[in-house]
């Protein structure tokens, strides 16, 4: 018999005959990576059930395969304590009517993606109403306040882990998990060259490249992305490398716009937009805000720079909470400092141009981390958005 935390989920041949009527799937995700990975759950979903139908809050690419979104997910997008307390009336208004539907009609399932603090509250008030909930990407309740675990088990029937870490961390609390993989994994071949991305974005073939990710969230790209002009030109006197800014949609595009005109320096330096992982793989090295981006350039195997700030009273009472030893996830997944971060004040354009320059010139320490990304790698690629739908349609059969 299977134990609470570990279920033996059932196969898709299981599946398919018994669910013959359209599924009704409520689902909110709250950024632009839960966007990707729930149009990523919802395609698989969609390979069983062509029928289903997705209602809650989704972004462009899960409204592109049929999610009825009640409200832009750009309203969930809010990255720190002090700035959601300025947005909490908004978004416990978003939730009470989320709730107010999701019990009037219930779907049959409901899936919260990511965004823990809307997500959780919304899961355990639909989970006491009757409704089968699941939460796709732990809460980092690993690195803090490990106490909330029990308030996750009173929310949702099922966790959907990215990372083998997370799957140890929930079964010592009986908390049922499934480990899946993460999708960017699948996504992202083993090896990936950098002449073709180069070719693409008209960068030359001789000079190094770094590239410049500032952020996806509005608030994090405008504490970096002066800093990270800054450090670019550093790097840039030292190396003559090209240098390339991609920005993850067009508000911070814009807003590099206005800051790279302070910097005749860098009037070469080349800006994209929703080019990511092309920008990525055409680099050298690259200067990267922590988050899933970090994950993405280990598996695209670049060196990495990752820098982290917030704003400073979010910072202060963070930084008494958090009992992890690192912020990226190549850190966290290799269990040693692999690339080098620096946070808040150590966040500055001298820290991080200088570990730029390093990353383009110690080739020699390239090697072992290409290694150590391949390992992860391996580690990770487990086809996870079809074990996502596996796991979520083998919990509503049962």
């Amino acid at each position: 018999m299977a134990t609470r935390a570990q279920i033996i989920f059932p196969s898709q041949a299981e599946i398919k005959p018994s669910m013959a009527s359209a599924l009704r799937i409520g689902i909110v995700a709250g950024e632009a990576s839960g966007d990707e990975l729930g149009a990523g759950l919802m395609h698989a979903i969609q390979q069983i059930h062509p029928q289903a139908i997705f209602q809650g809050i989704g972004g462009p690419k899960m409204q592109a395969l049929g999610c009825r979104s009640s409200v832009p997910m750009e309203r969930l997008s809010v990255m720190g304590l002090v700035e959601v307390l300025g947005r909490i009336g908004e978004l416990l208004r978003i939730r009470r009517n989320l709730v107010r539907d999701f019990i009037t009609n219930p779907p049959d399932i409901f899936i919260g993606i990511d965004a823990p603090d809307f997500n959780l509250g919304l899961e355990k008030k639909l989970k006491k109403a009757g409704i089968k909930t699941v939460h796709y990407v732990s809460p980092q309740v690993w690195a803090w306040r490990q106490g909330r675990v029990k308030s996750i088990g009173r929310s949702v029937d099922l966790i959907l882990a990215l990372f083998p870490f997370e799957k140890d961390f929930y079964q010592k609390h009986h908390v049922p998990v499934e480990f899946i993989g993460h999708p960017l994994a699948d996504s992202i071949e083993l090896n990936t060259p950098a002449e073709p991305a180069r070719r693409a974005l008209g960068l030359g073939q001789e000079d190094p490249v770094i590239a410049l990710l500032p952020g996806s969230r509005m608030g994090e790209a405008s504490r970096l992305t002066d800093t990270f002009l800054q450090a670019a030109k550093i790097c840039k006197e030292r190396t003559g490398c090209q240098v390339l800014i991609a920005a993850a949609n067009e508000p911070v595009a814009e807003l590099v716009r206005e800051k790279l005109a302070n910097y005749p320096a860098l009037a070469q330096a080349q800006l994209v937009t929703g080019q990511a992982q092309q920008a990525m793989a055409a680099a050298d090295a690259l200067l990267l805000a922590s988050g899933t981006v970090t994950l993405e350039a280990a598996l695209i195997k670049r060196p990495m720079v990752v820098a982290y700030k917030l704003a400073p009273t979010t910072y202060r009472i963070a930084s008494r909470l958090v009992k992890i030893p690192f912020i990226s996830l190549p850190n966290l997944l290799a269990q040693r400092q692999l690339v080098p971060e620096f946070i808040q004040d150590e966040a500055n354009p001298e820290n991080l141009g200088r570990a730029l320059v390093d990353c383009i010139i110690q080739k020699e320490a390239r090697v072992e981390q290409d290694r150590a990304f391949e390992d992860i790698h391996r580690q990770l690629r487990c086809g996870a958005s079809e074990q996502a739908a596996r796991a979520v349609l083998g919990l509503l059969k049962r």
